[in-house]
């Protein structure tokens, strides 16, 4: 194993932050598709709303980002991974005016959309951690998300869907899940809270309304309105789930909380019946089950929290902030930053029928979404005004899968002999273990935390030394078979397949020079693999800017 540190600093100064580039707003007139013509005015709401607030803190927004950091960050934010070297060139030389509304339409349609809003919904109803009983279940789920994503099924649909799923309530023993349980993807949800009522209401309000009512559990909400009354009235709504064995309402729904519209809060004598957070009462003579009722509720366009609360999810996603921060924490004290903005993005989806993909669009085509993240006024430093993009760390799966796709690995026939084997003696593969090392459980991806063991995975673990190894990486490989007088192309292809950007003229300057001159050994293949090992250590590749 060769080891790194022995490298000079000069190769570190290889890694300059990105230039920005002129760059033009999104064609207008025939040339645009029906698509962004629909998002347009949504389009324009956002950048007017966000530019009135600039001028209000007299704030001096960033340049706009040049086409390749552009292009990075879109495939990152949608597809969830950097692109391949082919498709970036393919990208920084195309001159057409709509080659970014274009590659938006190419990303949205692709499995990669699928695969990353899956993987987002996923972690959201079912948190990750290092349990495998929760692991087990996230894959459980998985199948019906990916189904939805795939069908682009509208917002409201697919969570009047999760809050009606037909449950098995009854236990098979040992805390198994009942028949339906095991059968239906929503139902995995209810077993992931384990069917309680109070993991259920604390859950279904901090996911789809954007309130953190479990404060409200055992006592009245010390910073905001919620009574511990009104949580129990809300956790209600969940009152039949998990008491009974399964019966048969003989309309094949399996529901045990039919009816069932009342609980004991925890520690006292009082009952409460199910009640909606806006305190008004379900009709419960319209013979509709608890779970239905709440679930017309939450997912009504007159709902104020449903629609507020995923607009809100969806930018901070994408912009790396909230309009309200923490996303899901709207309280009294916790106002927007631009409550004319959230009220746009909010009414823009109803209108359109709670179109994800027409609110990725929209988001993804404004001026905010396609500022550079470099720092080019103290006025900036205010993360609510969106005056330049956030840089955000990459989900342990955009990382592999990017450090994979930028190396040429193969998983099924990986560099690495051997493997190691978890205690139930399956194979762990790379993949796996480097998820679970660099998992981050944080909610704020603009703050990331590498560990110590994470660092030194990247520096001096055999994983990486072997694919920027130049005998055993493909890529390296291939690139250092360019005759000397090419050196500049080996360093084009390195740039293009980590950074996606080809190098500045000093960059290139400092590379021809380092892998001419062999480097530390000597050796212009081994210089190569050291600026190939310093491209895929850089923070510019580790993080989505």
């Amino acid at each position: 194993m060769r080891m790194r540190w022995r490298m000079p600093f000069s190769a570190i100064t290889l890694l300059i932050v990105v230039p920005a580039a002129a760059w033009t707003e999104p064609t207008t007139g025939p040339a645009q598709s029906a698509m962004v013509r629909e998002a347009q005015p949504l389009v324009d709401a956002i950048n007017k709303h966000v530019a009135a607030r600039w001028t209000k803190l007299k704030v001096q927004e960033a340049p706009l980002a040049d086409d390749a950091e552009f292009m990075r960050r879109v495939f990152l934010d949608i597809s969830g991974r950097i692109p391949y070297t082919s498709e970036a060139r393919d990208f920084l030389d195309d001159k057409a005016a709509d080659k970014r509304e274009k590659l938006i339409e190419k990303l949205l349609e692709s499995s990669g959309y699928v695969g990353t809003y899956s993987a987002f919904w996923r972690d959201l109803l079912i948190p990750p951690d290092n349990n495998q009983q929760r692991q087990l279940l996230q894959r459980q789920i998985t199948p019906w998300i990916q189904k939805k994503i795939r069908e682009n099924t509208a917002y409201d649909k697919m969570v009047f869907e999760l809050l009606t799923a037909p449950v098995a309530t009854g236990n098979t023993g040992g805390g198994r899940p009942g028949r339906l349980g095991a059968q239906n993807g929503p139902a995995i949800f209810y077993q992931a809270n384990e069917y309680k009522p109070d993991n259920l209401g604390s859950a279904t309000s901090r996911l789809f309304l954007g309130v953190r009512l479990e404060c409200a559990n055992c006592h009245d909400h010390k910073f905001d309105k919620w009574k511990r009354k009104q949580f129990w009235q809300y956790a209600a709504f969940f009152a039949g789930i998990g008491t009974s064995q399964p019966q048969d309402f003989g309309d094949g729904q399996g529901e045990e909380d039919r009816g069932r519209n009342e609980l004991t809060i925890p520690g006292t004598d009082i009952k409460v019946k199910a009640r909606f957070l806006d305190d008004s009462v379900p009709d419960w003579k319209k013979g509709k089950s608890p779970r239905e009722a709440l679930a017309e509720w939450i997912t009504s366009k007159d709902n104020p929290y449903f629609a507020r609360a995923i607009v809100n999810r969806i930018w901070g996603h994408l912009m790396g902030f909230g309009i309200v921060e923490p996303v899901d924490d709207f309280t009294v004290d916790n106002q927007p930053s631009n409550p004319e903005l959230l009220d746009a993005l909010a009414k823009a989806f109803v209108e359109h029928n709670y179109d994800m993909k027409y609110l990725i669009r929209a988001i993804v085509l404004s001026k905010p979404y396609q500022l550079t993240s470099k720092m080019t006024n103290e006025s900036q430093l205010d993360t609510t005004a969106f005056a330049r993009m956030s840089v955000k760390s990459l989900t342990a799966e955009q990382f592999f899968d990017s450090l994979a796709l930028a190396t040429y690995y193969n998983e099924s026939a990986p560099v690495t002999k051997g493997g190691r084997r978890d205690p139930n003696n399956n194979v762990v593969s790379p993949r796996d273990e480097f998820i679970a090392r660099f998992a981050n459980n944080s909610d704020k991806r603009t703050e990331p935390q590498t560990s110590i063991l994470q660092a030194l995975a990247l520096m001096n673990g055999k994983f990486l030394n072997d694919i920027t190894s130049a005998d055993r990486g493909q890529l390296l490989g291939g690139a250092v078979l360019f005759k000397p007088e090419d050196s500049k192309r080996c360093i084009e292809a390195l740039y293009l397949a980590t950074l996606s950007r080809e190098p500045t003229a000093d960059e290139m300057s400092k590379a021809v020079k380092y892998i001419e001159g062999g480097g530390v050994s000597n050796d212009k293949s081994k210089a190569a693999a050291d600026l190939y090992w310093v491209l895929l250590n850089s923070s510019e590749f580790m993080f989505n800017h």
